[in-house]
């Protein structure tokens, strides 16, 4: 039996020689695992695993003095430890590092200033900043760039007024390790309850926006009230897509997109043998393993000849449509579901199916109406520049809802990934600070069916070739989806660092 070998006291040192340009090593300092990395000629000691997921940042890459997690691409400074990229909103620890010949010794843990409100001022190309910061939405994209306000050390008023009835939450777990009964509820919220607090982010939950004064600078609620602003963000996200069909408005049909919509798929799972599952999109695919694992047995009605080919392709497809057979879904493809009458659930193809309970997954559209209202150029989504502001000056858009430039094929496009949503949340934060930073960032996402979890990078919505090196069924390979000579995304099974590095190829090119 092999057993894992004693990682080294970092401080009684070790060899220069040992790290060299990209290395990383993980070590131990008293009682916490230390990761040591080289940048160069400078090597840094910084805490061994993301404030994320608790992925082992070793197993990243080194990129100009930050590392990168293997597991869904948060990114951190090797000098200050801030997370500088998403789905990581907290810092990892950082100590001192000191030579000695040619040995590195790892000292004291440092005192932490990023991330505290007036640690670190920075301003803007012209030194200005608004009054005040309101955010419509709740989710990743608000959030984050309400955090991200804090940490640039901006110290107006925030608001967030978000149509939801619980804090903006970890939306990926919906689908996935909550609603499968394998994470706890209160993994759940982003942030804590004194997170707001500590901030003075003033969070108005069960409120929604009515319309927005461009010229007056000030939003109308439903409830009458009026709200002014400095800089307006709208992070209004997406909404589930209605089907019209019979039944489609019974108690026992479900949508997934908020907190409390996964809860009560929850609650009616806890006491129910069998569910259909309508769309066969990555959110209704996940949906379906989270069941299973909850011994529900499961149909999927799903148009497609094979779930998930227009995004993956067909090798990746039908991989993913066997993994989910072997574990007992039940697929009815090319076929729509018509009606929905108590148990009964009919199809397209002339199918009768029983169930308890449905949950539908047929797609979402942007939440553009209040934009709409506004004035504001809409186009399948809010469209927005390079900097992510919208038609009007000081009113800017992120996540779902936005219609952004992608500069790799100079196309507008709109991309539901909770990663992109958060990172452009950030982006647009800096430049209501008169930033001007580009948002040029390579879309990532990651989709979990049962335990094989599949990484992407990039955004192909049409391609020339699909290579396969490795295998799908042997859960490890790399799938390119290619233009002429040029690859626009790449999927990876088990190869966490080739994603990495297809992703650094794709900010390179």
């Amino acid at each position: 039996m092999n057993e894992e070998s004693p990682k080294p006291d970092l401080q009684q040192g070790v060899s220069v020689a040992a790290l060299r340009d990209g290395d990383m090593l993980v070590g131990r300092v008293d009682d916490e695992d230390v990761l040591l990395a080289r940048s160069g000629n400078e090597i840094f000691a910084v805490g061994a695993h993301c404030t994320h997921y608790h992925g082992p940042l070793s197993d990243g890459i080194v990129v100009d003095r930050t590392v990168r997690c293997p597991w869904h691409h948060a990114c951190f400074s090797l000098q200050t430890g801030e997370a500088v990229r998403a789905p990581a909103l907290d810092p990892i620890a950082c100590w001192r590092v000191e030579r000695q010949g040619d040995h590195v010794i790892v000292r004291e843990k440092l005192t932490r200033v990023v991330g505290k409100v007036g640690s670190h001022v920075k301003a803007g190309p012209d030194g200005s900043r608004p009054s005040s910061v309101l955010i419509i939405g709740g989710g990743a994209a608000g959030l984050a760039a309400a955090d991200m306000l804090r940490r640039e050390a901006y110290d107006g008023p925030i608001t967030m007024i978000s149509a939801d009835d619980s804090p903006p939450p970890d939306r990926p777990n919906l689908s996935k390790d909550y609603l499968a009964g394998t994470a706890q509820e209160d993994w759940i919220p982003l942030r804590s309850p004194e997170f707001y607090t500590d901030n003075r982010i003033e969070l108005m939950l069960a409120a929604r926006v009515s319309s927005i004064d461009v010229a007056g600078r000030e939003v109308l609620l439903e409830n009458g009230s009026r709200r002014p602003f400095g800089a307006l963000l709208i992070a209004t996200g997406a909404e589930p897509i209605h089907l019209a069909i019979p039944g489609a408005d019974a108690p026992h049909v479900y949508y997934l997109r908020s907190f409390a919509d996964s809860k009560a798929i929850v609650e009616k799972a806890q006491q129910s043998k069998r569910a259909v599952v309508a769309g066969g999109s990555f959110i209704g695919l996940e949906v379906a393993a989270s069941l299973r694992n909850r011994d529900i047995a499961v149909d999927v009605v799903a148009p497609e000849r094979v779930p998930l080919e227009r995004v993956m392709g067909t090798e990746l497809g039908r991989f993913i449509q066997s993994l989910h057979e072997s574990h007992g879904v039940t697929f009815h493809l090319g076929e729509t579901v018509t009606s929905i009458d108590g148990r009964r659930v009919s199809t397209s193809g002339g199918s009768t199916l029983e169930a308890d309970f449905v949950v539908m997954g047929v797609g979402v559209r942007p939440a553009t109406a209040v934009a709409e209202r506004a004035g504001l150029a809409v186009d399948r989504g809010i469209v927005v520049n390079e900097y992510l502001e919208t038609s009007a000056p000081g009113i800017f858009a992120a996540g779902d809802v936005a219609r952004w430039p992608y500069r790799r094929t100079g196309e507008p496009v709109r991309i539901e990934h909770w990663v992109v949503a958060e990172r452009q949340g950030q982006v647009a934060a800096r430049n209501i600070l008169g930033r001007r930073e580009v948002f040029d960032q390579v879309p990532f996402f990651w989709s979990q069916h049962y335990d094989i979890p599949i990484n992407y990078v990039g955004h192909a919505e049409r391609w020339d070739e699909v290579l396969v090196d490795g295998s799908p069924d042997a859960h490890d390979c790399t799938v390119s989806y290619k233009q002429g000579s040029r690859r626009l995304a790449v999927a990876t099974i088990y190869r966490d660092r080739e994603s990495l590095l297809a992703e650094l190829e794709m900010e390179r090119s």
